[in-house]
């Protein structure tokens, strides 16, 4: 069968059992690779369009009014499907409006065979950021004139197909053979595609000189560039004004080059810092362009000295993005080769062993886990790094990739044939060899609380985002448990009858099920489970019944609970270490029963390497819960650690996530990091408070004798850029006015959004202030209007939230938490921040509660020590959100009147730009901002 007729239908709304309709149909056909057909028509769908299809469309009440009803071209349309595929980019969508429409008209539903290329792009092209049919094609170079519309729409998908049929008939043999394996789990019918295309490489002997096969899986081969010994030939500030001056290779590189000499400040500064081994807290501002700024410092030294340095970012994300964005850039702008390599924990990397392993097993697999090896089959075939970042997984395959990342494997055996062929190995490898290594926070971390085992020597490193770096590294120090990761690892390993890890190990050796070690399992796996259920339900109750009268939530709406295994009521907390006790022993007797099974298969046949290794592996994962179970409720109390649970009300009875945080942790950093470097650059655009650094240095353990502070000013002009607005007349949230406190945000967001066309930012500091926000503005704004977006409402990550924010015109978005940074809205899709309370983190937060505490018994000043700094650190981040080029503009509306009447205001606007304050009614700021726009 070589016809595929691609269709695309505009409907009226999403849901055809709600009687939406089919309002435009574009049908493209292709014989023999070429497209030979086309056809479109309107549909009178006998029904108001609405509003918001027809801003997204196009199509007007207008344009269907003489258009045919669906019975009349019904026949016709269905015969152009006789003896072909059916594609779609999303199939079920178009096919099941396409069969609701023809079984009202008392037609036959179309049963051809069908090809999904949102299904399709997943597994052929794993490596594009977005499988929407717009950034997918775009990402192909497949144009159209007009999207959202049928024709079109279904020509961009049928130039797709061929892009994806192209790619198919590329892959080698092993990845065609091992997506057959997968093929019956998929949506699509691409059996005969993959068949035809197995037959025809089975007898030929060529292989890409690119790709290496290894016992049945193909992968691209590593591609070991060897170093060049190079010498560095100008002074520092030669080789500064050779690339940032007049003529230099940076005004040369870009395009409209604005020079700023804060930037050249910046990596002069740092370069001191590494020639006198001094550490450095550098604050640099907006616009400074601070990672090419400590980049260039980092190269020279790093060739010149011939030593590494380390570049840590707060996430693997903005790790990708100086490898991708920015080190190419300097690779153009310095005169001398240099090596970088990206380094990350072992948990981002694929084991090709374990995944081998994977495949080899006859097993039926759910949509998501088929649809996730499917992925990785090809993506092996392209990936340099086998980094799972560089591919988005379906929610649950991450859960799969845990089985088959480098994490897994347990000890690295070096005489291993897969050894050298670690994507992580090769990895370190690289880092051994490179002048600078990009790493992550957490993996810092990581190789500091290890004593330096992760990552390879250094003595210099630049750390950027530092406000993030405490608060890493406590958690490090930390740890966090909760029911639901409990639960799943006990289901992944499960008992001898169920088709899971331990269920299959079982059946590759001959083990009599009935040998009494094993009846013993199931009793006591079966009876492990229960335990964890109770205990987590008794601590659910548990904390309900201590926060009857005061309760304390979390940024995310959880009710959190601080205890002290010392001071907790006795007899309900001799309840819960009875409980934990009785849940310990029962991990216990899991493990024993796990070591007697190893040793009988390995004495009387021998035990495979992998399952060895899961084996030992599955045995860990159960001390490990004994250990973390034993620190949370059996031991005593180190008044370092501050420990608490978090339970969310609305969620089922055992939804308890269990905490440990050091109260501190400046002295580990000083002695375990900071005394054992040579030179630590520190910088963040947030770092001081009030132009002053003590609070950032204190709270790292950094000492005045071997410390370098310096704050690099923004080139922009935030006086004519900004106007920074505070109403004098909102009711007072803390005499019990928070409702009306709600309706007064919600009426200057929606009079604000009138002025700026929506391209709104408005930043809550409690989850459920923006949830109740939400449901006012839903209410009483115009949603044909305006585009109303919230986070942990709307469906979709943080970053899908800000690319439907920059897609649609006229758009609302609501955030909390991580929307007060890393959110990077440049030019006018984002002219109004709204702030509506200033960041203070909650005082009862069990975290804020203990340092505090802390701080009160040495004699200090809690508020004016901890919780200002915090918030006034937050507040700048959260300002900085609008302004991010010279071109931008716009106004920042903070509804807390705090900003200007509290005697710490000043610590707020002393610490960000000065930029023009307005304090008045909110009927003036009205007024004045639809002046000024």
């Amino acid at each position: 069968m070589d016809k595929y007729v691609v269709i695309d239908l505009e409907t009226t709304g999403h849901t055809p059992i709600q009687n939406d309709k089919i309002i435009e149909v574009g049908i493209v056909t292709i014989e023999n690779n070429e497209i030979t057909n086309t056809f479109s028509t309107f549909f009178n769908p006998e029904r108001k369009i609405p509003p918001f299809i027809t801003n997204l469309t196009g199509i007007s009440d207008d344009d269907v009014a003489e258009a045919p009803l669906f019975k009349d071209k019904a026949d016709e349309i269905a015969k152009m499907f006789a003896d072909g595929y059916l594609i779609a980019h999303n199939v079920p969508f178009d096919l099941g409006f396409l069969n609701e429409e023809l079984a009202a008209q008392n037609k036959p539903r179309l049963t051809n065979p069908v090809l999904d290329t949102v299904e399709l792009a997943r597994i052929l092209y794993p490596q594009a950021p977005s499988f929407k049919l717009g950034q997918i094609s775009h990402y192909l170079n497949i144009y159209h004139d007009d999207p959202h519309r049928a024709l079109s729409d279904a020509y961009v998908t049928a130039k797709l197909f061929l892009k994806l049929k192209q790619k198919l008939e590329s892959l080698p043999y092993e990845t065609i053979d091992g997506l057959l394996k997968l093929e019956k789990t998929l949506k699509s019918d691409i059996y005969p595609l993959l068949y035809k295309q197995h037959k025809k490489l089975a007898f030929s002997t060529e292989i890409d000189d690119d790709i290496m096969v290894f016992q049945g899986l193909a992968f691209k081969k590593f591609s070991d560039k060897k170093s060049e010994q190079t010498k560095v030939n100008v002074s520092f500030g030669e080789y500064l004004d050779a690339i940032y001056e007049e003529n230099g290779t940076l005004p040369l590189q870009m395009e409209h080059y604005e020079k700023r000499a804060e930037q050249r400040e910046m990596s002069e500064a740092i370069f001191d810092a590494f020639q006198s081994h001094k550490h450095a807290l550098m604050e640099a501002e907006t616009g400074t362009g601070k990672s090419l700024a400590y980049l260039l410092p980092a190269v020279y030294e790093a060739v010149n000295q011939k030593q590494r340095i380390v570049i840590s970012t707060y996430t693997t994300q903005l790790q990708s993005q100086l490898l991708d964005e920015e080190i190419p850039l300097i690779q153009q702008l310095v005169p001398f080769p240099f090596k970088v390599a990206l380094l990350k924990g072992k948990r981002h990397y694929i084991s090709l062993e374990k995944f081998a392993h994977e495949m080899s097993l006859e097993q039926t697999d759910n949509y998501d886990v088929t649809l996730t090896k499917a992925m990785i089959l090809v993506w092996l075939t392209e990936t340099n790094s086998g980094d799972i970042d560089e591919i988005q997984l379906p929610s649950s395959g991450y859960l799969f990739f845990k089985r088959v990342c480098v994490d897994a494997e347990g000890y690295a055996d070096p005489a291993s044939p897969w050894f050298q062929k670690s994507f992580y190995q090769h990895a370190r490898r690289q880092a051994q060899k490179a002048n600078l290594i990009i790493t992550n926070h957490s993996l810092l971390c990581t190789d500091i609380f290890n004593d330096y085992q992760f990552l390879p020597s250094y003595d210099k490193a630049i750390i950027d985002e530092a406000h993030h770096f405490e608060e890493t590294a406590s958690k490090h120090y930390g740890l966090k448990l909760d029911y639901a990761s409990i639960h799943y690892r006990l289901n992944q390993i499960g008992s001898t009858e169920e088709n899971n890890w331990l269920g299959g190990l079982l059946a590759q050796y001959p083990v009599d099920p009935n040998e009494s070690f094993l009846l013993n399992w199931n009793t006591i796996f079966q009876q492990t489970k229960y335990e964890v259920d109770d205990l987590f339900r008794f601590l659910f109750q548990y904390v309900l019944d201590q926060q009857r009268k005061q309760k304390s939530y979390s940024d995310i709406g959880r009710i959190q609970y601080r205890f002290e295994n010392g001071k907790e009521q006795a007899g309900h907390w001799k309840v819960v270490k009875e409980m934990t006790t009785r849940l310990t022993f029962y991990f216990r007797d899991l493990i024993h029963i796990l070591a007697q099974l190893e040793q009988m298969i390995e004495s009387r046949q021998g035990l495979d390497k992998n399952d060895k290794e899961a084996i030992q592996s599955v045995m860990e994962t159960i001390q490990h819960l004994i250990d973390q179970l034993e620190q949370l409720f059996l031991l005593e109390d180190d008044s370092q650690d501050v420990k608490w649970i978090e339970i969310d009300a609305n969620g089922a009875k055992n939804a308890v996530y269990l905490y440990s945080e050091p109260v501190a942790i400046a002295g580990s950093l000083a002695k375990d990091f900071f005394d054992r470097k040579q030179s630590v650059v520190l910088t963040s655009a947030t770092l001081t408070m009030k132009q002053s650094f003590s609070f950032i240095q204190n709270r790292l353990g950094l000492t005045d004798e071997r410390l370098i502070t310096k704050k690099i000013q923004s080139p922009f002009a935030y006086g004519d850029q900004v106007q920074l607005m505070v109403p004098n007349d909102f009711p007072d949230v803390r005499m019990g006015n928070s409702e009306d406190y709600i309706y007064s945000v919600c009426e200057s967001i929606l009079s604000l959004a009138e002025i700026t066309q929506g391209r709104m930012l408005v930043l809550f500091t409690s989850y459920d202030m923006l949830r109740k926000s939400y449901n006012v503005l839903k209410e009483t704004m115009d949603l044909s209007t305006f585009m109303l977006i919230a986070q942990g409402i709307s469906s979709g990550s943080r970053s899908r939230l800000k690319k439907n924010f920059v897609h649609y015109d006229r758009t609302i978005l609501l955030g909390t938490s991580s929307f007060w940074e890393g959110v990077d809205i440049p030019g006018e899709d984002l002219s109004c921040l709204v702030i509506v309370r200033l960041p203070f983190e909650p005082p009862d937060h069990p975290i804020v509660q203990a340092k505090s505490d802390r701080l009160k018994n040495d004699g200090k000043n809690a508020f004016m020590e901890l919780s200002l700094p915090n918030a006034v650190i937050r507040f700048k981040q959260g300002f900085g959100r609008l302004i991010r080029s010279a071109n931008d503009r716009g106004i920042v509306f903070v509804c807390d009147a705090r900003l200007i009447k509290a005697r710490y205001g000043k610590y707020f606007t002393d610490s960000i730009p000065d930029v023009p304050i307005t304090f008045d009614s909110t009927i003036n700021l009205i007024e004045k901002a639809n002046e000024w726009f």
